[in-house]
């Protein structure tokens, strides 16, 4: 009796490629951000810093004008071609966040605030 072998390859993703920011190479002013439940707004500017990348959303009239400062580890897909990017986070989460602070912007106390509010 003869066995037959059959080999698969089997293309894998190494761990730190799944961790990589989802707006790498991407500039994403301008792109339209909606939340898991709906349109919340436009990206006015964005950080790209290694784990720890954050957009500001300006929400518009939706929350009175006033922005939102947004982890990208919350990016579920961005669509650069529809300049649109979608959140894992809901519009409830995302109006409930702390306002956004231009002042308190690069303090780590304020960071780590917003990205508790999220958890």
């Amino acid at each position: 009796m003869s066995s037959v072998w059959v080999w698969r390859i089997i293309e894998y993703e190494p761990a730190e490629a799944s961790q990589r920011d989802p707006l790498a190479g991407v500039d994403p002013t301008g792109f339209e951000v909606d939340a898991a439940d709906g349109h919340i707004g436009k990206v006015d500017e964005a950080t790209n810093e290694a784990g720890r990348g954050l957009l500001v959303v300006d929400t518009g009239f939706w929350t009175f004008g006033k922005k939102r400062m947004i982890p990208t580890t919350l990016v579920q897909s961005v669509e650069p071609e529809e300049r649109r990017i979608v959140l894992s986070a809901s519009k409830d989460q995302v109006k409930q966040a702390p306002d956004y602070d231009e002042v308190r912007r690069d303090e780590e106390q304020y960071r780590d605030d917003v990205e508790a509010h999220y958890r």
